[in-house]
């Protein structure tokens, strides 16, 4: 794939996998950076995400004019964006971990404290478990990967939600509208289905 996919480094993610993952999966140019101007003038967009809500949109914002260059490319030029795990969560209008921080607002909702009634089931919800597809889309299909979250994305629009994963009840696994899409498995640790997948979204004309 000749397209510079720009891979946001802004302190909270594990970009190496990550990008791994993209040139395993056909990208020739990853770019890791942490320019603003870079990431406005690229073709594809992926923002991957590790850690704490608060802390990851803090980082994000604390890089003068990144959020800007963000949406001036996904809204503006309709660049194809790929949210991961965090990065899918930020899309939200707020994550209410220990209070409210406000997100991208790119997708309606928020991002809570994951609950379970039964005592068998861990938050955090760590490990392989099934993608159910809810509604059609070129990026999603059935399929396993791999989680590892303790928040989950309560989605505002049952039209932006594209899959759920079953941990005692339905949490959120992808969201998406127009040309954004984000989802909270992690495709670099999810071997061959994470690599289809990320094929595809290099593939994806939205």
């Amino acid at each position: 794939m000749s397209d510079l996919i720009a891979l946001v480094d802004y302190g909270a993610g594990n970009l190496h996998s990550v990008e791994n993952a993209l040139r395993a999966a056909g990208a020739s140019a990853v770019d890791v950076t942490a320019d603003p101007d870079r990431v406005r003038a690229a073709d594809r967009i992926v923002l991957p995400g590790v850690g704490a809500f608060a802390a990851c949109m803090g980082a994000l914002s604390a890089i003068d004019g990144m959020i800007d260059a963000m949406g001036d490319a996904v809204r503006n030029r309709a660049v194809p964006f790929l949210g991961i795990c965090v990065g899918m969560q930020l899309l939200a209008d707020a994550g209410l971990e220990h209070g409210r921080t406000e997100g991208l607002g790119w997708i309606g909702g928020d991002v809570r404290l994951m609950t379970t009634s039964d005592p068998a089931l861990k938050i955090p919800h760590m490990g392989w478990n099934d993608v159910v597809q809810i509604r059609s889309h070129p990026l999603i299909v059935p399929g396993e990967a791999y989680y590892l979250h303790s928040y989950a994305f309560d989605v505002a629009d049952p039209a932006e939600l594209l899959a759920v994963t079953e941990h005692g009840r339905p949490v959120t696994a992808a969201v998406g509208r127009d040309n954004i899409v984000g989802v909270q498995f992690h495709p670099e640790k999810s071997q061959a289905y994470g690599l289809a997948f990320l094929s595809r979204f290099l593939a994806w004309r939205p």
